[in-house]
């Protein structure tokens, strides 16, 4: 597949047939941002003010045809910010599942397309999806 198949436009429509992970209005054409809400805090505030413990990922491209990936892990605040801390032990594994799966829904997607990713390299060589 050429670069000119693969339209910004496309992207955002593989992309959000993902999952409710892409933020459009966060995303350019060059960089795709995601995220999840993988794990409520708390259900007793009214949940438009609860928080969350997840994830948000950056995909980015300078060719439009390899993507570089580099993800954080924390607090979705009540204020809508994301907050990298570490992540209670409780729910570690809920949220390391979110974003292997997702990972391998946008692996998936962007091998239909013919396109490839990899991690960034300020991740290191050992993280989350250094394995998958």
């Amino acid at each position: 597949m050429t670069l000119n198949k693969v339209t910004h436009r496309r992207l955002i429509r593989q992309f959000a047939a993902l999952g409710p992970y892409l933020r459009e209005l966060k995303s350019t054409e060059t960089e795709y941002f995601f995220d999840s809400l993988s794990v409520c805090v708390s259900a007793k505030p009214e949940p438009d003010v609860r928080e969350f413990w997840g994830w948000w990922l950056f995909l980015t491209t300078q060719d439009g045809q390899h993507f570089e990936y580099h993800y954080h892990l924390g607090l979705y605040e009540a204020d809508g910010h994301w907050v990298e801390k570490p992540i209670p032990k409780t729910h570690q594994a809920e949220v390391t599942r979110t974003l292997r799966d997702f990972y391998d829904k946008l692996d998936g997607c962007l091998s239909e397309l013919s396109l490839s990713m990899s991690s960034a390299a300020s991740l290191g060589a050992e993280h989350l999806l250094s394995s998958v």
